[in-house]
């Protein structure tokens, strides 16, 4: 049953009198759920609580912290169908939809669990004394990865489960052992709530220490604001817009104590397709681009908002093909009524850009909610004079630019922004003649696809999620798969620690049977 408090650490809070609610954009109605905004003395006591509890829970076994994570795991499967009709009730997205984000949530949390318990993730360096060296004695040196502390978490409007309550921001930190505050996302708050359980319920049985988690509802800013200002926080993680993401780095740079925010943002993953692909295979790729394009949607980070070809007859035949198809697709209902109308407003703007032509776009008149997908075409010049057509539409909207030729292509990717993803589409000796092309965009993206779409993000150690600025605010981190952990944690080194004293990760003896660089030798020996 929802409740709509807030959690503090082990307990339920509601001291606060401002309420809100939920929506579901399906029926176009709101939800009968009431959530209480957190109070400045509720976030106070929820960072007071973390800060105790970083003592002891960034201290802890590898083999702990993993009970841990596996139990929330099970804890969010026992939540079962209530969490799926809660899920949908609030996103307007299908059951199998549901389903499968919970599948990959669950993954996170498995794959996290795995990787702690094994425990080589510290990446243990020791370099021996050597007292009789000269002129100057070396002396002993032991280096490893520490947690940073309390961490807020900021849920994403478009993956309530898988990068919001319980999602891999979070998974990561608990890996880490750090402390974790939830800023829960208003639009999803009763799915936010309802994991927030499942993370409470999996720290009793596995005995956590309190206040290793809180979450805090809140449907505007402030509280979001005042958590990232509190001095017990030490990092922030965030997946949204630029706006938003960039006003939270602006935050924590102006704290008396600068803190990290990783956050990961807007991006149009531009699509080159080079002129023998775009000839012997357009058909097929403007099938495969319309579906991508309106995936879920088109609410993902990783939509091809963006694809760039050479003027060909082939390309005019694409860019038909596609609109075609696209039109074929029967819409589909967005995450909620202020994401529909921040895309309507962002797609008039760009369409009222001079030189941008509507190649298609839904006119027959659909559901409230729904968004009608719309592909766009314009002039290589013209793209690169203008750079609001450079901007992200979060949507099923993506616009087609037609360069005079491959240098002009070249220009326009140096040009862009920072992405998540580059897509190449080409013959292999294509690719091999424009290797130039490929380095231009690498430089610009965090992951390059070939003869693929960007659309399905693989939860693995190989994937980078980022990229450079504004796809994210640290393209050196991703905020997928296994070495998200990396975010949470700094490097400490010990120099002629008492044995008995260091870490276990760093004793002579290697207790823990991690792998360790030894006087620059990777070994799991012990001294």
């Amino acid at each position: 049953m929802i409740t709509g408090k807030n959690y503090i650490g082990n307990t339920l809070s509601s001291k606060g009198n401002k309420t809100y609610t939920t929506y579901n954009p399906q029926l176009n109605i709101e939800n009968g759920f009431s959530f209480v905004e957190a109070t400045s003395e509720e976030i106070d006591e929820a960072v007071g609580l973390a800060t105790t509890a970083s003592i002891g829970f960034g201290a802890m076994s590898g083999v702990k912290k993993a009970d841990f994570l596996n139990a929330i795991a099970d804890e969010i499967l026992a939540l079962d169908e209530l969490l799926i009709k809660t899920y949908c009730s609030e996103t307007g997205l299908p059951e199998g939809r549901a389903i499968g984000e919970r599948g990959r949530t669950i993954g996170q949390l498995r794959a996290f669990a795995a990787l702690v318990k094994e425990g080589s993730w510290v990446v243990a360096s020791i370099d021996t004394a050597i007292p009789d060296r000269t002129p100057v004695p070396k002396p002993d040196l032991r280096k490893m990865l520490i947690p940073l502390g309390p961490v807020v978490v900021f849920g994403a409007s478009n993956f309530p489960l898988a990068y919001s309550t319980a999602g891999g921001d979070t998974a990561a930190a608990f890996a880490a052992g750090c402390p974790v505050i939830v800023k829960s996302h208003p639009m999803h708050a009763g799915t936010g709530e309802l994991v927030a359980s499942a993370i409470i319920n999996a720290a009793k049985k596995t005995n956590m220490p309190n206040g290793v988690f809180s979450n805090l509802n809140s449907s505007g800013i402030e509280v979001g604001s005042a958590l990232v200002k509190h001095p017990g926080i030490k990092a922030v993680g965030f997946t949204g817009s630029i706006g938003g993401g960039r006003a939270l780095f602006n935050l924590a740079a102006q704290r008396e104590e600068p803190i990290p925010v990783f956050a990961e943002m807007g991006s149009v993953n531009p699509v080159v397709i080079l002129p023998e692909a775009v000839s012997k295979r357009g058909e097929d790729l403007a099938k495969t681009y319309a579906g991508s394009i309106t995936l879920g949607t088109g609410q993902f980070c990783t939509n091809p908002g963006l694809l760039l070809g050479i003027k060909s007859d082939a390309l005019t035949g694409f860019i038909t093909r596609l609109s075609e198809e696209i039109i074929k697709i029967e819409p589909s209902c967005m995450l909620h009524p202020n994401i529909i109308g921040a895309y309507e407003t962002k797609k008039e703007k760009a369409l009222s850009q001079n030189g941008l032509q509507v190649a298609a776009e839904i006119q027959l008149n659909v559901q409230t909610n729904y968004a009608r997908q719309t592909v766009t075409t314009v002039e290589g010049k013209t793209f690169l004079q203008n750079t609001t057509l450079h901007q992200e539409v979060f949507g099923p909207y993506s616009i087609v630019v037609q360069c005079e030729d491959i240098a002009q292509l070249k220009e326009i990717i140096k040009n862009l922004e920072g992405q998540l993803t580059g897509t190449i589409i080409a013959e292999e000796n294509e690719l091999e003649a424009h290797q130039d092309i490929t380095i231009a965009l690498q430089n610009r993206v965090g992951r390059l696809i070939y003869n693929g779409v960007p659309t399905g993000v693989e939860v693995c150690p190989s994937m980078q999620h980022g990229g450079p600025y504004p796809a994210s605010t640290d393209s050196r981190f991703t905020a997928v798969g296994i070495h998200s952990i990396k975010r949470w944690v700094r490097p400490i080194s010990y120099q002629d620690w008492p044995d008995s004293l260091l870490p276990d990760a760093l004793k002579n003896s290697n207790p823990l049977k991690i792998s360790r660089l030894v006087n620059n030798e990777q070994t799991k020996n012990s001294l």
